[in-house]
């Protein structure tokens, strides 16, 4: 009944829909539901454990740092730049069989901006996705700024025109009955099985790419930072990964279950920086909320949003040192204390009917890569010096509340679906 009572509503789905169409994330009711079982049998466990997709784009990513850390002056790198690469060439590859080659362009130097092409794919999803942002923050007046235009309009035809050859080539396979020679199934193959309808398609393929991009990417780039600032860490998940795996040898599915303290560092990592900070849905009937003693009365209509990343950080739900990166809360005495009686304390992927489809897969490629990295890279530092103007923390943060004190940068989570 709690669910049935809450949906993405109108408003959410009118100011996301030039992007999410009716995809999976924009979507209620039946037709929610038609996309969740149509989208759910390809996330079996025998396709998000193919390492070998994993293996060629972290290789491909780490072998472009060490060779940015091997030139003589050993510039700083971005690393919020390099895992959106990856994890868009991951992505795409998955759903698709053929990568956007992200990887391939030059990585940027510090205080430059990133090479953007604009007319291409990787250039054209984050735009998009920023206008999409643009919207909530102007809530229900962000119509008047598109009366004339639809912002995300031409971003989208490059998009577009990336996915439609790829979609027109697999239908007329399917027409033909044959597939290229060769090449395992992917998400795109799998959605052609229930429909021929290309509009229901690209919306589901957008909305995954969506998803398994921008989640992936923040999650990489805020674990790299936290070990950064914590060398103790950085040198116990190292041990771990020499004792489970060696020095050079791929990671398996069975290493990834033995390694308790790879998926504790993960874990801490989702519960302090979210990759959906903030979430939010439309009461469709009237109800009524009970908090300890108190009753809240939920009028029918009514947008109820909700902070992940301050529940997060609740000291009654974690404990007095809530604001603190320590993963062993995740296999000491407080696993069992905090989170043990009450598991939706943590909520990385949501929760109930609409809990992330690809949360494992999520998993799998960050324990995959930050394996891959730390078997060849002993030490991470920030850099200070390379960071632009407004992104480090002001000096007053030092004995700020919450996580200023502990903060070495300006951190920002960039809202997502």
């Amino acid at each position: 009944m709690a669910f049935a009572n809450f949906e993405k509503g109108s408003i959410f789905k009118d100011k996301m829909a030039s992007v999410l169409g009716t995809g999976i994330f924009n979507s209620d009711g039946n037709l929610w539901k038609f996309r969740r079982t149509m989208a759910r049998p390809f996330f079996a466990r025998s396709r998000i454990s193919d390492f070998e997709l994993f293996a060629r784009h972290s290789d491909n990513a780490i072998s472009k740092l060490l060779a940015r850390l091997s030139e003589p002056s050993a510039p700083a790198i971005d690393f919020q730049d390099l895992a959106a690469r990856f994890t868009l060439d991951t992505i795409t590859e998955f759903l698709f069989g053929k990568d956007t080659h992200s990887l391939s362009a030059p990585l940027p130097y510090p205080h430059s901006l990133p090479i953007d092409d604009g007319a291409s794919f990787a250039a054209a999803f984050s735009r998009a996705q920023e206008k999409l942002l643009f919207r909530f923050v102007f809530s229900k007046f962000w119509p008047l700024f598109e009366m004339f235009w639809d912002r995300t309009g031409q971003d989208m035809k490059v998009i577009d025109a990336y996915v439609r050859p790829i979609l027109e080539e697999r239908l007329a396979e399917k027409s033909l009955g044959a597939k290229e020679g060769g090449r395992a199934d992917t998400f795109l193959d799998h959605l052609i099985q229930y429909t021929d309808d290309k509009s229901t398609i690209k919306d589901e393929i957008v909305n995954m790419l969506v998803a398994g991009r921008d989640t992936t990417s923040a999650t990489l780039t805020f674990a790299v930072y936290l070990l950064a600032t914590d060398p103790n860490v950085m040198a116990k998940l190292r041990a771990e990964i020499y004792e489970h795996v060696g020095s050079t040898t791929y990671p398996t599915p069975g290493n990834f279950r033995d390694m308790k303290y790879l998926r504790a560092v993960i874990n801490e990592t989702l519960r302090l920086f979210p990759p959906v900070p903030f979430n939010g849905r439309t009461a469709v009937n009237s109800t009524v909320f009970k908090s300890g003693e108190k009753e809240i009365y939920i009028p029918a209509g009514t947008n109820v949003g909700w902070s992940v990343i301050s529940m997060h950080r609740r000291k009654d739900l974690w404990g007095l040192d809530a604001n603190r990166f320590d993963s062993d809360r995740w296999i000491d005495e407080r696993l069992e204390k905090y989170v043990a009686p009450n598991p939706s304390i943590f909520l990385p992927f949501n929760t109930g009917p609409r809990i992330c489809l690809g949360h494992q897969f999520a998993y799998n490629e960050v324990s995959f890569f930050l394996v891959r990295l730390l078997q060849q890279v002993e030490s991470i530092t920030l850099a200070p010096e390379a960071h632009p103007k407004g992104t480090l923390p002001p000096e007053q943060w030092s004995t700020g509340t919450g996580r200023k004190a502990f903060e070495k940068v300006w951190v920002k989570s960039r809202l997502t679906i």
